[in-house]
């Protein structure tokens, strides 16, 4: 074998086991190490390659599978029909080539394409039969994916009954977080000191693939439809058609979709995509350009892995190279102490980076940054920076690691690690830095709503020690105000407007704007259900949280650590004394007043979540415990253990179909019921 051939087969080796190491920890261990164009670009080379040396390709080459696998604790499931994965193209002349392509397989060129986003999440599958959900399974490799049912009945997007009521369908598409439901998570996850998610795609990925289907209900996914695998009755021959038939059988379908002729329209579309790809609320990595005719699909065929009517038309990858020029120590609202690195600036994606952050002190380790260094930066989700790689062969001999901090840089105290957590935390409350992010959030629209108070005011007014503590907003008034540089009387007069309106806040949103620790909206609304005025929750036990389904052990002991802290309840009582509402509304009761139910199973129809909602605007308690004190037990598909004993209790069990009259009618089935 002459030299040539011999680097040829052995780089051909080496990319396979390289791409199947990235494969590995894209889609099992939601962790990459490169970015989707530089992946790209190694599938590429190795497909070169292969074709001109076919005799080193083997029939197990990643360019002959599906990347995916199913992960141990998952159920397998054969797919009737594979999910292929699509080949990618990245500029003009590759699309054009692809073109050529198809128009010489299909033997006509007077053919329109559909042109839809690609979605950057998790590929899935939804199984119905007489039109309701029955199963749920990822991609996995193609052929086979994971079963994760129970997963998929818990995201809201997905319709549990849909209008067709054939026999049995089968359809595909991409859940996905949105970039703002992504940034609120990952903003979460480091308040609870448990390291964040990279990008969306990762977010979205590990939350579908959960074991205990109780996460992935807490995580905010959505789903797109986009295609009909397999369907025991006749479909529309075209796929735009079968879009608009998606949407009216009560899938979430993209509305970004296009039916396009030329070649002209689709690259200006793709060019027009492109160009707005940051206004797009979810991550999206390209377009997909789709034969519209499914008999000229069929015609045109597929490849071991990718369908040859159809190309994924990528964008331009969001990356750039830079050196990292200091690391400085950012501190949170809660005390979280987080390594930013400083970057020397570049434009990625059209717009400037010159911060990014490294998350935390472990993070750093295992990538092994260094002031100093070159690093890869992608925007990740087409908006937030994010560190790929460092470039280890480039490092500069006068390249320093990063010495953490033993004392809060703001304020001086020394820092400390909870067990079990990755993140260090400065202990004082009343650090200037913690002060200024907790007056932030508790204005935030989310919080008490307070417009006009800023990240520029709050700076002003903590640094002229107008602000030390949260309950100092209500103590701020016009002399004190216009002192300040650039607040004009109008201004002023604006803000102690909007500061007076915030005290008539719902009492929900007060618990959420005081920033307890791993408190978000859903569990502020949550307690104010549960303990009805701000002396009740003072009041409450650790047992008497974890009582509450969707409360657990470590939440409720932030809340109780929270209150018993006498600094914290003397603010609380400078916020009655300034007249803010600390009390739930008063609601009237309702039929189910006094009643308690219990939910077990997945249901049908709705989610759980939706269930306790609509019991609780009729006066019920939702508990999550079953006792002789439960009325009733409504139980869904897979009820388990809950309803055994349900039984030997005595509990009065409602399968979903009385559970169904029940709403309907409350007053009549519980008449007749007792």
């Amino acid at each position: 074998m002459s030299m040539e051939r011999q680097f040829v087969k052995r780089r051909i080796e080496e990319l396979r086991k390289e791409i199947e190491r990235h494969r590995k920890l894209y889609y099992e261990e939601n962790n990459p190490e490169i970015s989707d164009y530089e992946y790209d670009q190694l599938e590429k080379e190795l497909r070169e390659l292969e074709e001109l040396y076919p005799e080193f390709k083997v029939k197990a080459s990643p360019t002959e599978t599906v990347g995916g696998t199913v992960t141990k604790g998952f159920t397998p499931v054969k797919h009737p029909v594979p999910l292929l994965s699509l080949d990618n193209v990245y500029n003009e002349n590759e699309f054009k080539d692809f073109l050529l392509r198809l128009y010489k397989l299909i033997g006509t060129n007077d053919v329109d394409f559909v042109c839809e986003l690609k979605f950057d999440g998790l590929s899935t599958a939804l199984f119905y039969e007489e039109g309701k959900l029955v199963k749920g399974a990822t991609r996995g490799d193609g052929n086979v994916g994971e079963d994760v049912t129970e997963n998929v009945f818990t995201i809201k997007d997905i319709p549990k009954e849909i209008s067709c009521k054939y026999k049995s369908l089968i359809v595909r598409g991409e859940v996905f977080i949105s970039k703002e439901d992504f940034k609120k998570l990952n903003e979460q996850r480091e308040e609870e000191g448990v390291p964040p998610f990279a990008n969306p795609r990762n977010a979205a990925a590990g939350s579908l693939r959960q074991l205990d289907a109780t996460i992935t209900a807490k995580r905010p996914l959505s789903m797109f439809v986009y295609q009909i695998l397999l369907s025991s009755e006749l479909i529309p021959d075209t796929q735009f058609e079968c879009l608009k038939q998606l949407k009216e059988w009560g899938f979430k379908v993209d509305d970004h979709s296009k039916l396009l002729k030329t070649e002209r329209e689709i690259v200006d579309y793709y060019n027009y995509l492109t160009e707005n790809r940051d206004n797009i609320p979810y991550d999206a990595d390209g377009m997909v350009v789709k034969l519209n005719s499914i008999p000229l699909q069929n015609k045109a065929g597929n490849t071991a892995k990718d369908p040859r009517w159809a190309v994924a038309y990528k964008f331009p990858p969001e990356i750039g190279k830079t050196m990292i020029k200091d690391i400085v120590i950012q501190v949170g609202r809660t005390g979280a102490l987080t390594p930013v690195a400083i970057l020397e600036p570049v434009k990625i994606g059209g717009v400037v980076v010159s911060r990014v952050s490294l998350h935390n002190e472990d993070e750093i380790k295992r990538k092994d940054v260094r002031v100093g260094d070159m690093v890869q930066i992608e925007r990740a989700g087409g908006v937030i920076p994010y560190l790929v790689k460092v470039f280890k062969e480039e490092r500069n001999p006068d390249s320093r690691d990063f010495q953490f901090p033993e004392t809060c840089p703001v304020c001086g105290s020394k820092i400390h690690q909870p067990e079990g957590e990755v993140i260090k935390r400065c202990p004082n409350r009343n650090c200037k830095a913690q002060i200024k992010e907790a007056i932030r959030h508790f204005a935030s629209r989310e919080g008490m709503d307070i417009s006009g108070l800023g990240r520029v005011l709050i700076e002003k007014l903590v640094e002229n020690n107008l602000i030390n503590y949260l309950s100092d907003i209500y103590k701020l008034d016009e002399e004190k105000l216009i002192k300040l540089e650039r607040m004009g009387e109008k201004s002023v007069k604006n803000l102690l407007s909007e500061i007076e309106k915030s005290k008539s806040r719902e009492y929900s949103k007060f618990i959420y704007a005081l920033g307890i620790r791993m408190v978000g909206e859903e569990t502020a609304s949550l307690l104010e259900s549960h303990f009805p005025s701000i002396d009740d929750l003072i009041k409450a036990k650790e047992e008497d949280l974890t009582a509450i389904d969707g409360i657990g052990p470590k939440v409720a002991k932030e809340i109780v650590e929270f209150f018993k802290t006498e600094e914290n309840l003397k603010m609380i009582d400078e916020f009655k004394n300034a007249g803010l509402n600390l009390k739930a509304e008063k609601k009237e009761a309702g039929p189910f007043s006094g009643l308690t139910f219990l939910i077990t199973g997945t249901l049908s129809n709705m989610t759980r979540e939706e269930a306790k909602s609509l019991l609780k605007n009729l006066g019920a308690k939702v508990g999550s415990t079953l006792t002789k004190e439960t009325d009733y037990l409504i139980v869904g598909e897979k009820p388990g253990s809950k309803l055994t004993k349900a039984k030997s209790l005595g509990v009065k069990i409602l399968n979903e179909q009385e559970f169904q009259k029940l709403l309907k009618n409350p007053e009549l089935f519980l008449k007749v019921d007792r």
